[in-house]
């Protein structure tokens, strides 16, 4: 009986033992295994003792003391076989804690590893793009290999433009006259000696008489010369016929229409045409037909619009140190005009409480009109050369930083960071990057849109 109890206590205690580390594949690989070794020791003990019961029975006349040894050996067998299973066990855990990560947790760790290195490699290149020469040009993306150059400051002021007082022409009868008809509009280029305006005036009346009366005398003693003719009487007569031909000079008469005078039917004495005295644009014709005007009133306006002035108003109490020529920008929608001062006020305008600042601008292109309200932007150069980019090509980074995008190689760009220094008119000083660097000028919203997009790699990894 002790031989039984024994091995079923040994087996049962296996049993539990598996159920207990069956959770984990390893172990209960291992538990197998340990399972598999002590059945086969179970199994040969149980039949050992099997044989020597049967034994027992054939062979009753056996003395007593014979048994009792056998049992004993058998609970000393069992005994052993408990302390080498706790010892298995004991291993066992040890084998656990010490032994490598399975496959699975590897792979795990490598897939960690190559993820992180995917992210490294995409926040090194996230700040540039690859760009085809097509969508260059259809974006009209410009760049420029900056250098240090003098650039300019700036200081605005509003302006107006004004006709130029140095090359305008106001047409105006010398005498009070009625008009009788124009041959010119307002807004009209005309040309030197073009008509104007024909007029009628009886003052004229006279002086084309007076001309006519003096010129025939005139003609009337050089033809009978010195011999017939005083000295006197021809020296009145040559006077007589300059004043009349002055007076009719001085009423603005053309010389064709002297010449003429004679020929002229009685009826259209009194009228006199008014031409342009220079190439220019009517800026005004404030008359109607029919009109009688004064002498010396406005009838017409020549301006020659191809140099402007421009006035600009500054508060009294802002010192610029503003000399002759000095260079400014007139700014009019986007567009720039090169000008230079030539006056500086002395006097406040009563009006505004400005102190005035005029320019001369040359307007080539014909864009520039007087009345028009404008933009100056007076510079004023600074004492070495900086390295400066236009205000559109600076863009803020994710981070806050400011950069500009740089050409490494031909259609690649990479975002880098400048500091900014001083603000030089429509341009802004840059620090940190090298002489002859290849700077997006023009279009570098539409790279950073391309990045944003999700264009990140140059190198199209």
């Amino acid at each position: 009986m002790n031989i039984y109890y024994a091995d079923y206590k040994h087996v049962f205690l296996v049993a539990g033992l598996l159920m207990g580390l069956s959770s984990s594949s390893a172990a209960h690989a291992q538990t197998e295994q340990v399972n598999h070794e002590i059945t086969i020791g179970v199994t040969t003990d149980s039949v050992e003792p099997e044989s020597n019961h049967a034994s027992q029975y054939q062979h009753a006349h056996h003395d007593d003391s014979s048994s009792m040894d056998l049992s004993y050996a058998d609970e000393d067998d069992n005994h052993q076989k408990h302390i080498n299973l706790e010892d298995d066990e004991h291993a066992h855990v040890s084998a656990s804690e010490s032994e490598p990560h399975s496959p699975h947790e590897d792979s795990l760790h490598h897939d960690d590893s190559q993820y992180n290195d995917k992210n490294a490699e995409e926040d090194e290149h996230q700040q540039g793009i690859t760009l085809s020469p097509e969508k260059i040009a259809l974006a009209d993306i410009q760049i420029r290999a900056i250098q240090p150059e003098i650039q300019f400051s700036t200081v605005y002021a509003p302006a107006e433009v004004l006709v130029n007082g140095y090359s305008s022409y106001v047409v105006s009868p010398r005498t009070e006259s009625v008009i009788i008809s124009r041959h010119a509009a307002l807004g009209e280029h005309v040309k030197k000696g073009q008509k104007l305006v024909t007029l009628f005036s009886e003052e004229m009346v006279q002086a084309q008489a007076d001309y006519l009366i003096a010129s025939t005398e005139w003609q009337r003693v050089k033809t009978l010369g010195n011999k017939i003719v005083s000295d006197s009487d021809s020296v009145q007569a040559k006077t007589a016929f300059k004043a009349a031909y002055g007076k009719l000079i001085a009423y603005g008469v053309t010389q064709a229409e002297i010449n003429n005078i004679s020929n002229n039917d009685v009826t259209s004495f009194g009228e006199y045409t008014l031409i342009a005295q220079r190439d220019g644009v009517v800026l005004q014709d404030d008359f109607i037909q029919g009109q009688r005007v004064d002498a010396g009133e406005a009838v017409m306006l020549l301006a020659n619009e191809q140099q402007l002035w421009v006035e600009a108003k500054i508060s009294p109490y802002k010192q610029l140190e503003l000399t002759a020529n000095a260079p400014a920008i007139v700014e009019l929608d986007g567009q720039t005009y090169q000008a230079s001062v030539i006056q500086e006020s002395h006097t406040i305008d009563p009006v505004t409480r400005t102190r005035i600042i005029r320019l001369l601008v040359n307007n080539s292109d014909d864009s520039l009109h007087p009345g028009m309200f404008v933009k100056v932007h007076f510079q004023f150069a600074t004492a070495t050369k900086v390295i400066a980019v236009p205000e559109q090509a600076l863009i803020r980074s994710p981070d806050g930083d400011w950069t500009v995008f740089v050409e490494d190689h031909p259609g690649e760009f990479q975002a880098v960071e400048v500091e900014l220094g001083r603000a030089l008119g429509s341009n802004r000083e840059i620090l940190g990057l090298a002489n002859n660097t290849r700077v997006v000028t023009k279009g570098a919203f539409f790279v950073a849109s391309e990045i944003a997009k999700g264009g990140f790699d140059p190198h199209n990894h």
